[in-house]
């Protein structure tokens, strides 16, 4: 493959065609940068994003397997990359319940493959930014937030397969000075996610009339983050973090499950005041609680506010509104 030279880097994102990838690989793009995305296109990913990124004539697209070590590694000797986002991940703590073996292979060989990669090739000035989950902390009581100091306790496949990927980018980083920087991040939010999540799930459902399953009595506590302020502290990151360093990117904007959906009924009760006269909020039905589930998560993004300057600008009661309506008009 042959490469157009840009005034910007070389990065590589694995996950790009993903939710949050999409939207990092998009917003690198406008920076000026030069994109290897490497994608499985497993269920989640929107392959329709290839042929956008593709007009800038600053991305390439690389269907592959993050597990597979030797196309990994032949792709960073292509490539070259400056920054590595490793976003790639299997997600859905459901998911993995059901089938923890792929969360392992995925998130941990396929986290493992490519930091071997990257150590036999990787030059001067290169960091590897790995996107984690606050999940890796466990579950908190009423009060508290997590800190880049909390202890990992995962409590689900999902979340002990990303902490064991978080512990092999650092081991990599004091093993052989791989130059690694790790972070945590809550729930995100914003459009194109995938409807397994619970937002896009509560408005596609009600959109069609279904009920909304929450689990529970619904009292489970998120903190929620606009997928554009993540992204603006992951490029936040890569330009100054420092390597070794862990990074929380929160907004301080903890809801309950139950509010989120109420607050979703409550915007469609106002574009669609005659679909339900009882209002939207007919719709939600209480199901059996999930094993293991998390009662509550928040972060302390203090360290990244404090050393890079970044703040969330965005909170999930500014930006639900325009998310109910962009979906309605679909």
């Amino acid at each position: 493959m042959e490469w157009n030279a840009t005034a910007g880097k070389r990065v590589m994102v694995t996950g790009g065609c993903g939710f949050i990838g999409g939207h990092l690989v998009r917003a690198l793009l406008a920076a000026g940068h030069e994109i290897l995305n490497v994608d499985k296109l497993t269920y989640a990913a929107d392959a329709g994003l290839i042929d956008e990124f593709e007009k800038t004539g600053h991305h390439r697209f690389f269907k592959a397997d993050i597990a597979d070590a030797a196309l990994m590694r032949l792709a960073m000797i292509d490539f070259r990359p400056e920054w590595l986002f490793h976003i790639a991940a299997e997600s859905h703590v459901d998911r993995s319940i059901e089938d923890p073996l792929d969360f392992l292979r995925t998130n941990l060989l396929g986290t493992g493959a490519l930091l071997e990669a990257a150590r036999q090739t990787y030059g001067e000035g290169f960091r590897f930014i790995h996107v984690s989950t606050d999940e890796v902390y466990g579950s908190l009581g009423e009060e508290g937030a997590f800190s880049e100091t909390s202890s990992y306790a995962p409590r689900s496949p999902y979340s002990a397969s990303k902490a064991g990927s978080d512990h092999l980018v650092r081991a990599w980083h004091q093993t052989y000075g791989l130059p690694v920087i790790i972070t945590h991040c809550g729930n995100n939010y914003g459009t194109g996610q995938f409807p397994e999540k619970l937002i896009p799930l509560a408005i596609s459902r009600a959109l069609n009339g279904a009920e909304i399953p929450i689990y529970g009595s619904g009292l489970q506590v998120r903190d929620w983050i606009d997928v554009e302020d993540h992204i603006t502290a992951l490029l936040a990151v890569a330009e100054n973090g420092k390597a070794g360093e862990t990074y929380d990117i929160g907004a301080r904007d903890e809801w309950r499950n139950i509010d989120v959906v109420r607050a979703i009924c409550g915007e469609l009760d106002k574009i669609r005041p005659d679909a339900f006269p009882e209002g939207h909020g007919c719709l939600v039905h209480h199901v059996g609680d999930r094993p293991g589930h998390d009662f509550r998560y928040a972060i302390n993004p203090g360290k990244l506010e404090a050393e890079l300057g970044w703040r969330a600008q965005r909170t999930l009661a500014e930006c639900l509104p325009d998310l109910v309506r962009e979906a309605e008009k679909r």
